[in-house]
């Protein structure tokens, strides 16, 4: 099994472009859905979570303003939310690679890939490039944007150009979805072609 990591900055594409991979009928591992999941539907999380900022979290499901709330408090309050997501999402993770494990090819978007070591030597590493006007254009667009929040969640990254050096294929991504295709799909010759 080919494992292909998608990487790059927040808003980069990344999700777009595991999106247009997963038109070749590769399966998809999305942390961030994995995510809204154990969100909506964990009562563990919620309880450790509710445990930790009692007077913040309402109810159950967690709403998610209540921890763009924490967070801004505090930038040390995203770490204690890792601390409690991670161990979930790594176990959805572990799962998606146990179910698919005949699959010729899986695609992995996951934010914090490279930070928590989660990939191995032999997987693909694919960092997404954006242009930096329409990366900029996206963001500002996106439901919920807080530029503080962003800022703080970069400094939780590796610095973009170490993501760069470890990848093995650096696609640039204009937002053009003809053309994201075609590069895609050079792409994907290339690793069937060197596996």
């Amino acid at each position: 099994m080919i494992k292909i990591c998608v990487v790059g900055s927040i808003g980069s594409g990344k999700t777009y472009v595991s999106q247009l991979l997963s038109n070749w009928s590769y399966p998809v591992f999305n942390a961030d859905i994995e995510v809204e999941k154990i969100y909506k539907k964990s009562q563990i999380v919620f309880q450790k979570i509710k445990k930790l900022f009692p007077k913040d979290i309402s109810s159950f499901p967690i709403n998610k303003n209540e921890l763009t709330k924490i967070i801004l408090q505090d930038q040390k309050n995203l770490k204690k939310l890792i601390k409690i997501i991670h161990p979930k999402v790594r176990q959805k993770l572990d799962q998606f690679l146990k179910k698919n494990n005949k699959e010729k090819i899986v695609i992995l978007d996951v934010p914090l890939l490279l930070e928590n070591k989660l990939n191995i030597p032999e997987d693909i590493i694919i960092y997404i490039e954006p242009k930096k006007k329409l990366l900029k254009n996206k963001l500002k667009k996106r439901f919920g944007y807080n530029k503080k929040i962003i800022s703080i969640l970069n400094k939780i990254q590796l610095p973009l150009e170490e993501k760069k050096a470890a990848a093995d294929y650096i696609i640039v991504n204009d937002f053009n979805k003809k053309k994201m295709m075609l590069r895609i799909k050079k792409l994907l010759g290339n690793i069937v072609l060197n596996d």
